[in-house]
């Protein structure tokens, strides 16, 4: 596995290797040197993988506000789902 970073368009592939360090990690198999390495580049990982996600986030926000800034949320249709009697009047988040 190699040790540099994902170019920042590849999501999927810093998930990847967050998985990778994780299983390394847990082996424990990893010198402390090198365990302490690894947790380093996960932290990295991850604050990159966050970020990412918050823009994609806002872009998303910005992409489904009205004209006046509230959010236009349209349900997914899906009419194959059964519902379910319990979830009737229960909120969900807006996202």
């Amino acid at each position: 596995m190699s040790d540099t970073a994902p170019s920042p368009q590849d999501f999927a592939a810093t998930v990847e290797q967050l998985e990778s360090i994780v299983e390394r990690l847990e082996s424990g198999e990893l010198s402390l040197e090198d365990a302490l390495g690894a947790f380093e580049q996960g932290v990295r990982l991850t604050r990159d993988a966050q970020q990412r996600l918050d823009t994609a986030e806002l872009k998303v926000r910005a992409l489904s506000e009205d004209s006046e800034g509230r959010l236009n949320v349209t349900p997914f249709a899906n009419d194959e789902a059964p519902r379910d009697d319990a979830d009737e009047g229960k909120e969900t988040p807006p996202w």
